[in-house]
């Protein structure tokens, strides 16, 4: 079966759609990110789709559902690499993507969960 690799970054995840998506494989995604950021106790989760030309509203919907699982996991989601037709499309489908926080590139992405952990940590911290 097709998969999509998970790479472990320290305290992050990084996945990076390198195929177009279809419906399966963004299932397969999805269980498969859930089950390494538990397995992994991971805050953070960049997803590239720099190589996604084309993306439709389940995709879409998927992204989302991933950033609200992580979430749920105690885990910050980053998507870098949006290309505009892509941006496009998903703003004329109405997807607003609650909860996906974006970068133009990994580098910035990984500042964003960078920060989003530091926070975190000085929150806990306070509150303990």
């Amino acid at each position: 079966m097709e998969r999509i690799p998970i790479l472990k970054m320290g305290e992050f995840l990084l996945v990076t759609i390198q195929v177009d998506m279809h419906d399966r494989l963004a299932l397969t995604l999805q269980d498969d990110l859930t089950e390494m950021i538990v397995k992994n106790r991971t805050h953070g989760v960049l997803i590239d789709i720099s190589a996604l030309e084309v993306v439709d509203s389940f995709i879409g919907r998927m992204l989302g559902n991933i950033a609200s699982m992580s979430r749920v996991l105690d885990a910050a989601t980053v998507v870098v690499g949006m290309q505009p037709a892509v941006a496009i499309t998903l703003v004329e489908l109405g997807l607003s993507l609650p909860g996906v926080r974006t970068a133009l590139n990994v580098e910035k992405g990984m500042e964003l969960l960078r920060g989003s952990l530091t926070a975190t940590n000085g929150h806990a911290r306070r509150q303990g």
